[in-house]
């Protein structure tokens, strides 16, 4: 049974909530109306169509359009050696979906991350907390409205007190140069 079988299977039980698919280079994403049946959608995937590995749970910042987010989960089932991408979006106003911590456990660090980095809330996660920056900071910084060069921090002795660039930074690649060493961030140094 082929990854195309599968999501048959999936229109076949959830038609209504499923508003469309695509194909690119063999990999196959369903697109699910309503983000608050995602958990119902998930578990039938892990359930009845094997889909027992969750591989990763990622959000894309949609900025200036409406809905301003798309949540992407990345299935795989070991058995059938298949992967089936599934997408729902998230509107700026409402920033929030339901948990599938209750499907695959190994989503509650990727959901902290989202809500980290984003901003984005996971109704119902068991520890929602940030995994990265610390208790207390104000931004979500992999938003598109995050700028470049960073923001003031108030919290001295925690990190950074001083704005931390992004761009030119120490661990940033430098564009152009005539080789991928010249490029390579370990070899740059304040003065290049």
């Amino acid at each position: 049974m082929n990854a195309a079988d599968l999501a048959k299977k999936l229109y076949e039980k959830f038609g209504e909530l499923l508003s469309g698919s695509a194909e690119f280079r063999g990999e196959l994403t369903l697109t699910v109306a309503d983000a608050e049946r995602i958990v119902e959608i998930c578990a039938f995937a892990k359930r009845e169509l094997g889909f027992d590995f969750l591989v990763d749970v990622s959000s894309v910042d949609n900025y200036g359009d409406d809905p301003r987010w798309t949540i992407v989960y990345e299935l795989y089932g070991v058995v059938h050696r298949q992967y089936l991408r599934l997408k729902t979006n998230v509107s700026e106003e409402k920033s929030e979906l339901p948990t599938i911590t209750g499907v695959w456990r190994t989503a509650d660090w990727h959901e902290r991350e989202i809500y980290d980095m984003m901003g984005i809330r996971f109704r119902g996660h068991p520890d929602l907390r940030r995994i990265i920056m610390w208790e207390g900071y104000p931004y979500f910084p992999l938003r598109k409205d995050f700028p470049l060069a960073g923001k003031p921090s108030e919290m001295p002795d925690v990190a950074f007190s001083k704005t931390a660039p992004s761009e030119g930074g120490p661990f940033v690649t430098a564009p152009g140069g005539k080789d991928a060493i010249e490029r390579e961030p370990r070899v740059r140094t304040p003065e290049n």
